[in-house]
């Protein structure tokens, strides 16, 4: 009579079965399409690789329903199938493996480490739904695979508890890091998925065996609750249009044994593995006599590798923009990036700016998608020649996760630690609208994943050698019909882990105290932002094209017709008064510099050092 299986897994080590979408894609099916839809198109396939798993000695049979929730379906109009793919999906392994099997229904993350602004409602709606149709099937238990988050898998999690007791396995995708992807660190992690009713947690998929073998190394084994492995046949390689992999099945032997040393009790394949690997690992495992759960490993067993020490932090610089705005007025201004390869014109302004004394210059991103140099090289320069402060923009639209990273890296390389996190207009308004807008983070998720370079953490989970040590700025539209709301999405941005705010221009007196009523109750400061107009023509221009930029009647009539040096001697003098109604209010002057007229923004910032001598403005908190 068969065990059930969480008595099986105090006894023996199970062989789980390996890999079903990329076995199929070797079989001849292509990327590309809904392997989860074979179930009911081809389901003499999927039940002819069960029963190659089957053969080959796996003895825990995953169905092949991994991607078959409502939100993946739906990329293929499979939306109204959910249920029909997944009882198949059981139905089919279990008709055609031995009775000595256990099958277990498979379930995949949704967001599957993916930035992507998925809520968690239909999250949870998706996960619901699938969970219970497999719970309804004849299942021995569940697998949650290839989880990056672990609060995506807890959600899983709970949601079975909720429903049943049925045996759950809890694999994370992970790099041979200590973290999870969400920054948990694994031995937490596994602590609070056994807490919560995991009955066995381990890894698949992402790496091959060392991978997965360099996470093992980093836990403590867990009373009563086995470790798994499902590694992927190594990293995928493309030769002669075909995907393949490197790894042999005597290598996975040789890795099973490791595993199993490790406290793994279910061991199998995911990505590139094929019946040859699994057959390997159950001749290896055949007569291993596995250790108590929880209690020390087999002689066999590699050594516990402890996470190196932290390096402590660089010493300490002059004082960041988050120290000198608590104390006095405090100066950025904004200079754009040029649009050629001459940045004689960008130089001289900086050290103009620079002999004013401003606090640091900023320098946007490819604004409104129109292609500029590169404000990494140009915020070197800055600092390195000009010993000004620079304080780079970072957009989430050109860069995937990869690039936005390395870009941060090359920062922090540089001494550069102040940054500013935008989403960045579409690259279908700029100057190259062929170009593909990236978004790979939204704002939150970017600000919330350079705090977590602050940690010493790659954006993979992977620790680092260091810590970087970025003050990390928000960008705040208060042009708004609601303030309220766009304030309360301003407060996500804090949660996220913003340092200060910097605003879009205002061009309202009036609104900028009901900027400061709004915005009082934070704890990090505002940098009001005021931007000189240099003509009628700019003025309209804003106004009526630049998301985000509401210019008042009064200012527009009095710009109406002026152009050089007549409308940029206006455009001071309307900036000036604007100036006179925010410093009582705001530590924090965000200037912008229009068409690197860089002595409209000299000739402000010394006003603003003028009017600071003359007056105390200290009738407000200065943590504003």
């Amino acid at each position: 009579m068969k065990l059930d299986l969480r008595a099986a897994l105090q006894r023996d080590i199970l062989t789980g079965d390996g890999a079903m979408g990329t076995y199929l894609y070797q079989m001849g099916f292509p990327v590309g399409i809904s392997y989860e839809e074979l179930n009911l198109l081809r389901p003499e396939t999927v039940a002819e690789v069960h029963r190659r798993y089957f053969e080959a000695g796996a003895r825990l049979i995953e169905t092949n329903t991994f991607s078959a929730n409502r939100e993946k379906l739906s990329k293929y109009g499979l939306e109204g199938d959910v249920e029909a793919i997944n009882r198949a999906g059981v139905e089919l392994a279990r008709k055609v493996v031995g009775k000595d099997a256990y099958v277990v229904g498979a379930i995949g993350s949704i967001r599957a480490g993916k930035r992507k602004n998925v809520r968690t409602a239909d999250v949870e709606e998706s996960l619901r739904e699938q969970i219970s149709i497999l719970l309804d099937s004849p299942v021995d238990g569940l697998m949650l695979e290839t989880f990056y988050d672990l609060e995506e898998l807890q959600l899983a999690l709970r949601i079975i508890r909720s429903m049943s007791d049925l045996p759950v396995i809890c694999q994370f995708a992970n790099e041979g890091t200590g973290s999870t992807q969400d920054g948990v660190p694994l031995q937490e992690a596994f602590l609070r998925l056994r807490d919560e009713g995991a009955d066995v947690i381990g890894f698949n998929c992402r790496v091959g065996p060392n991978g997965i073998l360099r996470s093992m190394e980093k836990l403590t084994p867990l009373a009563g609750v086995p470790f798994s492995a499902f590694p992927n046949a190594g990293l995928p390689d493309y030769v002669d249009g075909q995907y393949t992999y490197a790894a042999t099945p005597q290598y996975f032997a040789e890795s099973a044994l490791r595993f199993a040393d490790l406290g793994a009790r279910i061991i199998g394949g995911c990505c590139g593995t094929t019946p040859e690997h699994i057959a390997a690992v159950a001749k290896a495992l055949q007569d291993y006599v596995p250790a108590e759960p929880g209690t020390a490993v087999s002689a066999r067993a590699v050594r516990v590798l402890e996470p190196a020490p932290a390096k402590p932090a660089p010493p300490a610089g002059k004082p960041s923009l988050l120290e000198i705005v608590k104390q006095r007025k405090t100066v950025i201004v904004e200079l754009d990036p040029p649009r050629d390869l001459d940045i004689d014109k960008f130089m001289q302004g900086s050290r103009a700016l620079q002999d004013a004394h401003v606090d640091a210059i900023t320098m946007a991103d490819n604004s409104l998608a129109v292609t500029r140099m590169s404000n990494l090289a140009l915020g070197h320069l800055v600092q390195d020649k000009l010993g000004a402060r620079p304080l780079i923009h970072i957009a989430c639209r050109d860069r995937n996760m990869i690039g936005t990273q390395s870009h941060l890296m090359g920062l922090h390389a540089l001494g550069i630690d102040h940054v500013l996190a935008v989403t960045g207009d579409p690259a279908k308004f700029g100057d190259l609208p062929g170009s593909s807008s990236v978004y790979d983070l939204t704002s939150f998720e970017i600000i919330r994943m350079i705090k977590q370079l602050n940690e010493g953490i790659a954006f993979s989970g992977k620790p680092l050698k260091q810590k970087a040590n970025f003050v990390v700025g928000a960008a705040f539209n208060p042009n708004v019909k609601h303030l309220d709301k766009a304030v309360q999405r301003l407060e996500r941005k804090i949660e996220a882990g913003a340092d200060y705010i910097m605003t879009q221009p205002v061009y309202d007196a009036g609104l900028i105290e009901q900027i400061y009523e709004a915005t009082k109750h934070l704890h990090i400061p505002v940098f009001i932002g005021i931007a000189p107009l240099a003509s009628g023509g700019n003025a309209e221009y804003l106004h009526n094209e630049v998301p985000g930029i509401r210019l008042s009647d009064e200012v527009r009539a009095r710009m109406s017709g002026l152009k050089g040096p007549e409308g940029r001697a206006m455009g001071v003098e309307i900036a000036k008064e604007l100036l006179d109604a925010a410093m009582p209010y705001f530590n924090g002057i965000y200037l912008m510099t229009p068409f690197l007229a860089y002595e409209m923004c000299v000739d402000l910032t010394k006003y603003v050092w003028e009017k600071s001598k003359r007056h105390d403005f200290h009738l407000y908190p200065l943590s504003k």
